[in-house]
């Protein structure tokens, strides 16, 4: 018998068993923990771990139209997450989080908004109002989401004035669980009552919304939450849009920063706390982040 080898196998079966032990431990203290544990590789694909489906909101209710991404597998109830366009645009201008968010275990709806040219105060009304559509399609015995959806656990994301607009749902709604707005404008920088765990993604070289007067002094107006600010080198407004080069880092940081404060998921701290040390971010900034 070749009893080093056996001893290695050993040792190997035995790790695979703690390594599976300790995952399912991490599921057990934490109830809303969905998937296997994260990598870097894992959350920079274009896809997560859970089949995703789709279906359009037949009738729509305060806002002008959505579309719904869930995961068919997560296993349990997921939060939910309201994704709202920018100033003349539509929802195919955000539509890659839906399917993106949802594969990795969350209920995920982008909205089209009443009018395209509605203001970030608008926008923030309608986006709530998505939010409590899904919850009542979450109630509802004949909808694909019924039973999906832990109303309990909110997120807010948008883009531009859609930002603008989370900004602003994430400061008249404290019990929302993380905001990520985007390339985000209002009227207003002053965000100093927000205590919803926020990142602002930037874009460097945005013109609509210079970054020196709209998301930095946003992200600095805040400090009673978890924050980050992530600026794309070299980016334009659009830089954290569908069919932008930068998915990667992008969806990265948005599913890690989702999962560690909607799921309270500590096995994504790193990944949503850290600098990411790339090419690709001309500026970073973290506070209150673990």
């Amino acid at each position: 018998m070749n009893f080093p080898r056996a001893s290695r196998l050993m040792q190997a079966a035995v790790l695979g068993g703690l390594m599976a032990v300790s995952a399912a431990a991490t599921a057990q203290t934490n109830p809303y923990a969905r998937g296997p544990n994260p990598t870097a590789a894992s959350l920079e694909a274009s896809a997560g771990p859970f089949t995703v489906r789709s279906f359009t909101v037949s009738r729509p209710s305060g806002y002008g139209a959505g579309t719904v991404y869930y995961p068919t597998n997560a296993g349990g109830t997921v939060g939910a997450i309201a994704i709202v366009p920018g100033y003349t645009a539509r929802q195919s201008s955000i539509k890659w989080w839906g399917p993106r968010l949802a594969s990795h275990g969350f209920v995920v709806i982008t909205i089209d908004t009443n009018s395209t040219l509605d203001q970030p105060s608008s926008r923030s009304s309608q986006q709530m109002a998505a939010l409590r559509q899904v919850a009542s399609l979450n109630g509802t015995s004949s909808s694909p989401i019924y039973g999906k959806v832990d109303t309990a656990r909110m997120g807010v994301m948008g883009w531009s004035m859609g930002g603008g607009g989370s900004l602003i749902s994430a400061a008249n709604n404290p019990s929302l669980k993380a905001a990520a707005p985007q390339a985000p404008w209002d009227s207003s920088t002053n965000f100093s009552s927000v205590t919803v765990p926020t990142l602002i993604f930037a874009c460097e070289n945005d013109s609509i919304a210079p970054v020196n007067s709209s998301a930095l002094p946003i992200y600095d107006s805040m400090s009673r939450n978890a924050k980050q600010f992530l600026e794309i080198n070299g980016g334009s407004h659009s830089c954290a849009n569908s069919g932008n080069s930068n998915q990667a880092l992008i969806g990265k940081k948005g599913v890690a920063w989702m999962k560690r404060f909607m799921d309270n998921d500590t096995r994504y701290s790193t990944f949503a706390c850290e600098n990411p040390n790339s090419t690709r971010v001309s500026d970073f900034r973290t506070a209150n982040c673990s």
